[in-house]
């Protein structure tokens, strides 16, 4: 469970290697990108964790419009992908949105009866900003989440306690998949993987 909280959080271009300049703003639009990505992760679960199936389609709107898929799939890719055809990069970033969509409604179970805290402090790196926040399990258990936003107000990263990143992640998932059949087997596993999650049985 703890590894997989280290994997939860978590996004998709590394933090830049640039000294962060931070600033207190409140009314970046990063940071409305983030507490509007919380609400409909509290929405969800206001009546408790619902079936994985309903979580996926009450929060894959919220995700879709706070995330930048594409430049996510891109990067957890890495130099392969422009060797793929438009056609090729088109399934995988299909495959990879609706993997991780199911990926985070499936984690989000564990947060239930606990809440989101965005901290309105944003960390400027470059053309991208870091918005940190809190989640903290009902059993109070709680973790830092930093968020990396591009400059089109889209996120690309997810940090968990500031160095488990998400697309760092992903990228070392897809690896494999990438070595043995390149495009066609990053989106069967994809697929599988999402399949599977949306399959197992509930934890009693």
């Amino acid at each position: 469970m703890r590894l997989t909280r280290r994997l939860a959080a978590a996004a998709l271009l590394a933090a830049p290697l640039l000294a962060p300049v931070s600033a207190w703003a409140a009314d970046d639009p990063a940071v409305q990108t983030v507490r509007d990505l919380y609400a409909a992760f509290t929405d969800a679960l206001k009546d408790g964790p619902s079936p994985l199936p309903a979580r996926v389609a009450a929060v894959g709107p919220a995700l879709e419009k706070a995330f930048d898929f594409p430049a996510m799939t891109r990067v957890a890719v890495g130099s392969k992908w422009s060797g793929f055809t438009p056609e090729q990069q088109a399934a995988v970033t299909d495959a990879f949105k609706r993997s991780l969509t199911v990926t985070y409604a499936n984690r989000l179970a564990r947060a239930a009866g606990g809440k989101f805290e965005v901290t309105p402090k944003v960390e400027e790196r470059g053309s991208q900003r870091v918005v940190p926040t809190r989640v903290t399990a009902a059993d109070g258990d709680d973790s830092a989440v930093d968020f990396v936003v591009n400059s089109e107000n889209r996120i690309q990263d997810v940090l968990l306690n500031g160095d488990v990143s998400e697309i760092a992640a992903q990228r070392n998932a897809l690896s494999a998949p990438l070595k043995s059949g390149g495009a066609d087997a990053v989106v069967k596993f994809l697929r599988q993987r999402a399949d599977g999650m949306l399959a197992a049985k509930p934890t009693p």
